[in-house]
C-alpha cells in the first residue's frame, strides 16, 4: 500500500471542497477514500440592502485561502507539494440566485438560500405546478425578480447555484449535479433532469414578458453521480491555486449541493435511509420508496446525487443561537479569569443538559436568527421564554436550547412519520450538533422517536462527501450504482454508533413541542413589534 505522501506525490489523491454557511472546507482523501489532509476558511454572510449575500470577492478569497490552508497541512504532515490530483469535487449551499449576463458578469449580488423575500413567487409557482416550491429555490428567486420587474432579468444568459458557479469558473462547464439541480426547479426521477412539464408551464407563464430566453436556455445541464463533469482549465488552476503548483486537466465530478454531499457522507442514498444535517441550518433527507400522497408546504422534494426521490425538511436555523449562548458563558468565565477550552465548555454544558427535565421544565426557546418558512415566519427574532413557575436552571436552560435547535425539524418530520407513515430503516446524524458525543444524538432520537446513528466520519461532513462523489467518478471499476459502491468501497458495513430514544425523552419532547407550537404566537408578535 502506498503511503499518503506517495499518493499525493503521484497525483492520486482526491480533493473535495464544500462552501458551508460559516466555513469553507477542503478534504483530501486517498485511494481508500480516507481523509489524509484538510484545510478551511471561516466566512460569514452579509445582510446587504435587506438580502443575505456573500460577495464574489469573498467567494474567491475564501476558496483560495481554504486551498492554501490545505497545502499548508500537506506540507506540514508530508513535506510535499500538491501538483496533481486524481479528481476534484465542488459542493456548496444549495438554492439561491446567481444570474450572469453575456459577459459572464453577475447581474445582482448572490442571493443565498437564507432569503425569504420570494413568498409571492413561491406561492404562485406551487399552485401552478401543484408541487411545493420553497422560498429558497432558484426558480422562486428568478420568478420573484420577474414579478418585481427587475430590469436585469432580460439580460440573463446563465443562472446557477453557488456550487455550479464555482465549478463553471474552474472547468468552463455549465453543469450541475442532479441533487443540486432539484433545488432549482423540480427534477423528474425517471428522466433525472428538470421536470419537462413544469419547465413548459413556466415558459408559458413568462412568455408575455418577452424576456428573450426560455428556462432551459439559462439553466445548467444536469448530470448524475459518476458522470464526468469536465476538467480543471489552466485559468481554473490559477484561480484555485494562485501559487501555480496545481496542474490543469484534473477531472471533476458534477457539482453538488450540501444536501447531496451529506447523503454521501452518511451512506444515506438508498431507499428507506435518511440523514439529518445539523449545523448553522438543519435539514433531514429521507429517501422515499414512492412519492408522497400530496404536496406539503413543509416538505421539499429533491433527489439523491444519483436521482432518487427524497423528502427534505429544511430549517433555516439550527445551532447559531445555541452557539451564541455558549459564547456568553465563555465570556462570563473569562471575566472570572478562567481560560476556556471551547470543546470542554460545549461538552460540559451539553452533558449537563441531559440531567434536566425531559420537557425542559416548561422553558421555551426560539432559535430564529432568520425567518423560518416551515413555521410561517418571514423574519426571525431569537428568543428565550419562561413563566415564573417554570423550572429555570442551567440544565433545563441548555436542554431547551438543544430542543429549540431541532424543534422545526420535528414539526416537518412529524408529517412524514405520522401522516404519510414513511418507513425508515436507518437515520444518520452529522454536523456540529453531534460533535459532543451522544448528546445531540439523544435529543434527535427523542424528537423523531427513531434510533439515530452517528459515524466517526460524521465530523468530516460535506467536503468528505463531495470528495467521495469525485472518487466515484474515477474509482468505480466495477460500474456499481452509487449506493452499492458506497456500501462496498467506503463504509464496508459500518453503520456507526446508534442511540435509541427512551420513552421518557420522547414523552418530554412531545410535551415540549406542543408548548413550542402554541408559543409561536409570541415569536410572531416579536417579529411584528421589533422591525
Amino acid at each position: 500500500m502506498s503511503t499518503a505522501k506517495q499518493i499525493i506525490e503521484q497525483g492520486k489523491a482526491i480533493l473535495g471542497i464544500e462552501f458551508g454557511s460559516t466555513r469553507i472546507k477542503a478534504v483530501l482523501i486517498d485511494g481508500e477514500n480516507k481523509p489524509i489532509a484538510q484545510g478551511s476558511h471561516a466566512w460569514e454572510n452579509q445582510l446587504v440592502d435587506g438580502l443575505w449575500t456573500y460577495s464574489i470577492d469573498a467567494i474567491w478569497n475564501g476558496l483560495q485561502d481554504c486551498y492554501a490552508d490545505l497545502r499548508k497541512d500537506v506540507q506540514k504532515q508530508y513535506g510535499v507539494e500538491i501538483e496533481n490530483l486524481a479528481a476534484i469535487g465542488i459542493s456548496a449551499m444549495m438554492h439561491g440566485y446567481m444570474a450572469f449576463n453575456d459577459k459572464d458578469e453577475i447581474l445582482v449580488p448572490f442571493r443565498t438560500w437564507r432569503n425569504t423575500n420570494t413568498g409571492k413567487a413561491a406561492a404562485e409557482l406551487s399552485k401552478l405546478f401543484n408541487y411545493n416550491i420553497p422560498l429558497r429555490w432558484s426558480i422562486s428567486h428568478l420568478y420573484q425578480c420577474i414579478l418585481d420587474g427587475d430590469k436585469h432579468v432580460s439580460d440573463i444568459k446563465f443562472q446557477t447555484t453557488l456550487a455550479g458557479y464555482i465549478h463553471w469558473q474552474l472547468t468552463g462547464e455549465k453543469v450541475l449535479g442532479v441533487g443540486d439541480a432539484s433545488g432549482m426547479i423540480p427534477v423528474d426521477p425517471q428522466t433525472k433532469t428538470y421536470n419537462a412539464k413544469m419547465v413548459e408551464k413556466f415558459d408559458q407563464l413568462i412568455a408575455p414578458k418577452k424576456l428573450g430566453w426560455k428556462l432551459l436556455d439559462i439553466f445548467p445541464r444536469v448530470l448524475v453521480a459518476g458522470e464526468n463533469a469536465g476538467s480543471l482549465t489552466a485559468e481554473g488552476a490559477k484561480r484555485l491555486d494562485p501559487s501555480g503548483h496545481l496542474k490543469a486537466g484534473i477531472p471533476f465530478c458534477p457539482p453538488e449541493g450540501d444536501a447531496g454531499t451529506g447523503m454521501a457522507a452518511t451512506n444515506a442514498v438508498k431507499q428507506r435511509t435518511g440523514n439529518v444535517s445539523a449545523g448553522t441550518s438543519s435539514f433531514s433527507m429521507i429517501v422515499l420508496e414512492k412519492d408522497l400522497s400530496k404536496p406539503y408546504e413543509a416538505i421539499d422534494m429533491v433527489t439523491t446525487p444519483d436521482g432518487s426521490l427524497v423528502a427534505m425538511v429544511h430549517c433555516n436555523n439550527c445551532t447559531s443561537d445555541l452557539n451564541a449562548w455558549v459564547n456568553l458563558f465563555k465570556e462570563s468565565l473569562e471575566l472570572m479569569g478562567q481560560k476556556v477550552d471551547m470543546d470542554e465548555l460545549y461538552g460540559r454544558l451539553y452533558n449537563n443538559a441531559l440531567t434536566g427535565d425531559a420537557d425542559c421544565g416548561g422553558l421555551l426557546a426560539y432559535n430564529y436568527i432568520s425567518g423560518e418558512p416551515v413555521t410561517g415566519l418571514a423574519e426571525g427574532r431569537p428568543m428565550f421564554v419562561r413563566s415564573a413557575n417554570d423550572k429555570f436552571n442551567l440544565a433545563n436552560f441548555m436542554r431547551v436550547h438543544l430542543y429549540g435547535s431541532i424543534g422545526v425539524l420535528k414539526i416537518g418530520n412529524d408529517i412524514l412519520l405520522k401522516e404519510e407513515k414513511i418507513k425508515i430503516d436507518r437515520i444518520t446524524g452529522h454536523g456540529g450538533l453531534f460533535r459532543t458525543k451522544g448528546v445531540g444524538q439523544r435529543v434527535l432520537a427523542a424528537a423523531l422517536n427513531s434510533p439515530i446513528s452517528v459515524m466517526e466520519t460524521a465530523g468530516e461532513g460535506g467536503a468528505w462527501g463531495i470528495a467521495l462523489l469525485a472518487s466515484f467518478v474515477v474509482n468505480n471499476d466495477k460500474k456499481q450504482n452509487l449506493a452499492d459502491w458506497l456500501d462496498a468501497k467506503v463504509f464496508a458495513g459500518n453503520t456507526g454508533t446508534e442511540i435509541a430514544p427512551t420513552a421518557a425523552d420522547v414523552e418530554g419532547f412531545n410535551k415540549y413541542i406542543e408548548a413550542y407550537k402554541a408559543g409561536l404566537a409570541i415569536e410572531k408578535t416579536a417579529v411584528e413589534a421589533k422591525k
